[in-house]
């Protein structure tokens, strides 16, 4: 009960890419880049272990951008030619053999957001059927896009998760939030108004869904708390520290976030999580916020009387 785990990234050690920026080039290349990956992965780890954080992940110290980094390695997007087109500044011309990928792509070959997100999905998915052999025991996937084109989470966002997923043993996750705490994004939030009800209308397909758990932005949001009452029957991973920040949350406020959504999660169905990835974040600021985590999760479990 009231596990801790973080939506993904981890800032890289300046060895490894520039720190502090998104889509940083790599300090290294060739051999030496491929070691130097995997030595990041392993320093990641440690971090999240030292820091009491329950459930880790890799840290995304082997990809540059949650979306590019898997692009890279799919036939038939071509990365030297660029458009501009609807909110995401860069899309790469596409012709592969879902929903954040297809916003990311301008699509010159199926010239169909349905077709191209399925085949993506089915891409997504054997990969994932090989990670799942390998032992994962959560599989989470991406989806900023989803609090944004709401019509088309409906349409076929919640059918191409299920292709994604289609056949997995290991739970199953969907992290959906306002961003990384990058000026556009945050330039963006300040449009959104007093309240952001996004998720008032993707949460119900979310629930209906197959999907195991779902990943959400809490912490310093303007998200009215009560919407994740429409998540019942889900594991709810709530965002209790803020990315868009170098202020370091303290145990107490971690812990007041948390407190704030038992009303509307069971704690058996509550993680504490990130609002979104840490790898624009300073190192430092980054293993203070795991530790903050750590600890307020800590606290409102002595509060419930769960043991540690």
């Amino acid at each position: 009960m009231l596990l801790t785990t973080i939506a993904g990234s981890l800032p890289k050690p300046s060895w490894l890419a520039k720190p502090g920026v998104l889509w940083a080039p790599w300090s290294l290349s060739g051999p030496a880049l491929a070691e130097g990956k995997r030595d990041a992965v392993l320093v990641a780890l440690r971090e999240q272990e030292t820091a009491g954080i329950d459930i880790v992940t890799d840290g995304e110290q082997s990809r540059q951008h949650f979306v590019h980094g898997f692009l890279e390695a799919i036939e038939g997007v071509d990365f030297a030619r660029r458009v501009t087109i609807g909110i995401r500044a860069d899309r790469y011309k596409a012709e592969v053999r879902p929903m954040t990928i297809v916003d990311t792509l301008a699509d010159e070959y199926y010239r169909d957001r349905r077709r191209l997100a399925m085949e993506f999905a089915r891409v997504i998915n054997e990969e994932a059927r090989e990670l799942a052999v390998l032992g994962l025991d959560v599989l989470q996937l991406d989806e900023p896009a989803f609090n944004v084109y709401m019509d088309d989470v409906r349409a076929w966002g919640i059918d191409a998760l299920h292709r994604a997923i289609e056949g997995l043993p290991c739970k199953t996750a969907v992290h959906i939030c306002y961003g990384y705490g990058i000026k556009a994004n945050v330039d963006w939030k300040a449009t959104l108004g007093g309240e952001w009800r996004q998720y008032e209308q993707t949460f119900p397909a979310l629930a209906a869904s197959r999907i195991d758990q779902v990943s959400v932005e809490c912490a310093n949001s303007r998200v009215p708390l009560a919407l994740l009452g429409l998540l019942k029957g889900k594991d709810v991973l709530v965002g209790a520290v803020d990315v868009a920040t170098a202020a370091i949350e303290t145990p107490e406020e971690v812990a007041a976030t948390i407190r704030s959504v038992l009303p509307f999660v069971p704690p058996e169905r509550l993680y504490a999580c990130t609002n979104c990835g840490m790898v624009p974040l300073a190192r430092d600021v980054a293993r203070g916020k795991l530790r903050a985590l750590a600890a307020g999760a800590a606290l409102v479990r002595k509060e419930l009387g769960v043991r540690a």
